[in-house]
């Protein structure tokens, strides 16, 4: 994973300096600690929740370290609360960004348990494919959608992981990767001629498993456009190349398991074929 980090702020600098307390990069024994947790599923405390966004991406980034030999190698990176709603239920200003790991991705139609993280969550997503590393130089939607060879309507199956009481925010969600455990991938729809205007025209519908709808939004949800989330990940400093991976975040709100009745299915009209995914809870 390649991105610029940069060094504290001076604000942070004078605040230490007049006796705050300054939260550095999560410890080995915290990291540890979470990690036997999120493996036993086990609600969780929250990692450094006094820390800085420096500090997030410090603990994430030895998170990471410590779950490739369980999960998989990273494949690619998932952008998270690029909607004005999730960023504020979260009290955030901005995106979050986390990674995807190879063993997390699971096969349309797949069964999970309902209860397949410490606390579990469902969402409408999107993956894009990096076509090539040309993507690096773009600075607009237009210009990154040449170089995306294609997308796959996605389920994500997101962990909050912290126990209740404990702060979720931008500062704890991007320590943790943004809640990454598992998700639903269809397949792939290549990418032709229109298909920018579509991704923000789309309509993403999620059912449950009687086929009431339990959420529907644009693609436009997603900043405008669901490409723009490879933009906003470059400009965080992310090195992409070709065959990663990239989640947009969620296109409609967060859900729990026992609402979607036994399985929920989500659809993408307006994306060519118009496909349709799914997902199935067991008790």
């Amino acid at each position: 994973m390649s991105r610029s980090i940069a060094l504290p702020a001076l604000a942070g600098v004078f605040a230490l300096a007049a006796g705050a307390v300054w939260a550095e990069c999560a410890d080995d024994a915290a990291i540890a600690a979470y990690v036997v947790d999120y493996m036993a599923k086990t609600p969780t405390a929250a990692l450094i929740p006094d820390g800085t966004m420096e500090d997030a991406r410090c603990t994430q980034d030895k998170l990471v370290a410590a779950l490739v030999p369980l999960l998989g190698p990273v494949i690619g990176y998932k952008a998270g609360l690029t909607s004005k709603p999730a960023q504020e239920r979260f009290g955030a200003t901005e995106p979050v960004a986390g990674v995807l790991y190879r063993d997390m991705m699971l096969a349309d139609g797949a069964e999970v348990s309902a209860r397949f993280g410490a606390r579990s969550l469902f969402e409408a997503d999107l993956i894009l494919v990096v076509g090539d590393a040309a993507i690096n130089d773009a600075t607009t939607a237009e210009e990154a959608i040449a170089h995306i060879s294609a997308v796959h309507p996605f389920i994500e199956l997101p962990d909050i992981v912290y126990a209740e009481g404990q702060p979720i925010n931008a500062v704890t969600l991007t320590a943790n990767g943004v809640a990454a455990r598992m998700g639903v991938m269809g397949t792939a729809v290549p990418v032709g001629d229109g298909m920018l205007a579509a991704l923000g025209e789309i309509t993403v519908t999620v059912r449950d498993a009687e086929g009431a709808v339990l959420s529907q939004a644009p693609g436009a949800a997603v900043l405008g456009n669901p490409v723009n989330a490879a933009l906003w990940l470059m400009s965080k400093g992310y090195v992409l190349k070709e065959g990663d991976l990239i989640s947009v975040g969620s296109i409609g709100p967060l859900l729990a398991p026992p609402q979607a009745k036994g399985g929920a299915s989500v659809s993408y009209d307006g994306l060519p074929g118009n496909p349709v995914i799914s997902v199935t809870f067991t008790d």
